[in-house]
Order: structure tokens, then C-alpha cells, then sequence
């Protein structure tokens, strides 16, 4: 299952308008107490209709309740466990689905909407390690799709941040060009993710707000990705 959701996010992050945010702009997201479980409900702002959600959590979770509102998405998953797909049918644009699950303490780390095609819509993302995961997994589809724009967004992107790249060379002992554009162009999907996290590991940052706000600017690389 993982497997298939990785190919739907690969496209998917072609396909997604440039101009999304990071946090989620093809979802409205709420979350909220009830008894012992959370309830959180999922919009559709991507402004078509989708055939299905994929959800991963932060821990082990129990769904317990699910409701499609606009719509109906099968679930393709087990009621326990950290990742789940609700796929097969449609839910319409501005449609919304609530899970309820347990513990209450649980939340997404990621969560996207599919179609048929792939994935639609900017993943709403909450850590940096699936920031990394989403990173690597969107440049190796843009480095089989167009070598050359790839090389052109990270020649933006080590510009917009000659400083800090400037120190890390000098701390590496040789320009961190050579380190990661070999990578860039060749490695895995979780390579090429491992390596700009060690990368933001160096910020000393621990959120991913931190990593979004904070010196290093991501923006030509989200850009290219729709992230």
C-alpha cells in the first residue's frame, strides 16, 4: 500500500499548481476533542471532485468513525494502524470527510487527496521528515520529467541562499555543489530526502515551522514542487 501511495504522491507533485502552500492549501483542517477520541475533519479546496484520501499518522491509531459529507470513499484499509486510504469512490469539491479515531493525542503527519490520474492538490504536511520525504520523492519525479529544470531550480536555490551554503563549504572543505548535486541527479528518492534533512538537521531546528520561517529559503524548490 505504501508503495502505491509513494507513485500517486510522485505524480501528483507534478501535477499540483505552483502557487500552494506548504500547509495544506488543498485542505480547510480542523481538529477537535470528543470524550476520548479526535475528531478532524478534512475539506476538499482543490476545486475538483477527488476519488479518495490518504492519511498517515504520527502513532498507531484506531479509526472509529468516518463520514463523507458530499460524497462516499470506501475504505481500502484496516481500522488500526498509522496509514490509511479511503479510495474508490468520490467526494465532491468543497466535500468534506471526518475520521474520528483514538487516542486522542494522535494527529497526520500527511495527508492527500487522489484521483483516478494521481494525487491532487498540495499534501498537508506536519513534520519535517515527511518535508523530506515529499522533498525527494518530487525531485526524483521532476528529474525524469525535466533534468534541466531541475538543475535550474537548484541553481535558484543554492543563490537564494549563497551565504549559509557559503559557511557550510567552507565548514566541508569544499563547495556543497559537489556534495549534493551528484546526489541530486542519481540517488533514491529516500537518499536524496536523508541528505537535505542532514542538511536542515544543521539549522538546529526541531519543527517544520522552524525549517519553513528560518534562514534557509525553500522557496524555489517548493515552488517547483507545489509544495
Amino acid at each position: 500500500m505504501r508503495k502505491s501511495v509513494a507513485i500517486w504522491g510522485v505524480f501528483g507533485l507534478l501535477l499540483v499548481a505552483l502557487s500552494a502552500a506548504a500547509l495544506g492549501s488543498a485542505f480547510d483542517v480542523a481538529f477537535y476533542a470528543a470524550g476520548e477520541v479526535t475528531v478532524g475533519l478534512f475539506t476538499n479546496t482543490t476545486g475538483t471532485a477527488v476519488t479518495g484520501i490518504h492519511i498517515e499518522f504520527d502513532q498507531q491509531v484506531t479509526i472509529t468513525n468516518k463520514i463523507a459529507i458530499g460524497g462516499f470513499l470506501p475504505a481500502v484499509s484496516e481500522e488500526s494502524g498509522s496509514v490509511f486510504d479511503f479510495i474508490g469512490g468520490e467526494l465532491v469539491a468543497s466535500g468534506t470527510v471526518e475520521l474520528d479515531w483514538s487516542p486522542l493525542e494522535a494527529r497526520p503527519v500527511l495527508i492527500q487527496w487522489v484521483s483516478e490520474t494521481g494525487a491532487v492538490g498540495a499534501p498537508y504536511f506536519t513534520t519535517i521528515a515527511v518535508f523530506g520525504q515529499l522533498l525527494g520523492e518530487g525531485i526524483v519525479a521532476v528529474r525524469e520529467a525535466d533534468q534541466a529544470l531541475l538543475v535550474a531550480t537548484f541553481a535558484a536555490f543554492f543563490a537564494d541562499n549563497e551565504e549559509f551554503f557559503a559557511l557550510l563549504s567552507e565548514s566541508l572543505g569544499m563547495p556543497i555543489q559537489d556534495s549534493l548535486m551528484p546526489i541530486i541527479m542519481s540517488a533514491p528518492a529516500e537518499a536524496i530526502g536523508n541528505f537535505l534533512g542532514t542538511i536542515v538537521g544543521m539549522l538546529g531546528v526541531s519543527t517544520l515551522d522552524e525549517v519553513l520561517q528560518g534562514d534557509l529559503d525553500f522557496s524555489s524548490l517548493l515552488a517547483l514542487l507545489g509544495l
